[in-house]
């Protein structure tokens, strides 16, 4: 546990600053610093993810075989694809 105060900040690794900018009404604003390929995302957002991706993964192969050839592009469709 960590205590801060607005304006302090706490360093994760070489790479990750975080600063506490506003505390007000029991909610503290938290500014991120990071390298841009460190994906930040809340924990409630990453869950929702999870989920989603478990769902996807229950798909059994064949209504996703059924679902792909319902999607994909006519022979004809490609060829006006291709001449574009």
């Amino acid at each position: 546990m960590l205590t801060r105060r607005r304006g302090q900040a706490i360093c994760i690794g070489d790479d990750i600053r975080i600063v506490v900018t506003r505390i007000e009404d029991g909610q503290v604003r938290l500014g991120i610093e990071s390298a841009h390929d460190v994906i930040i995302l809340r924990e409630e957002l990453l869950e929702s993810v999870r989920q989603a991706n478990q769902s996807a993964q229950a798909v059994a192969p064949a209504q996703f075989d059924q679902w792909l050839q319902s999607h994909r592009p006519s022979t004809q469709d490609a060829a006006s694809i291709q001449e574009e």
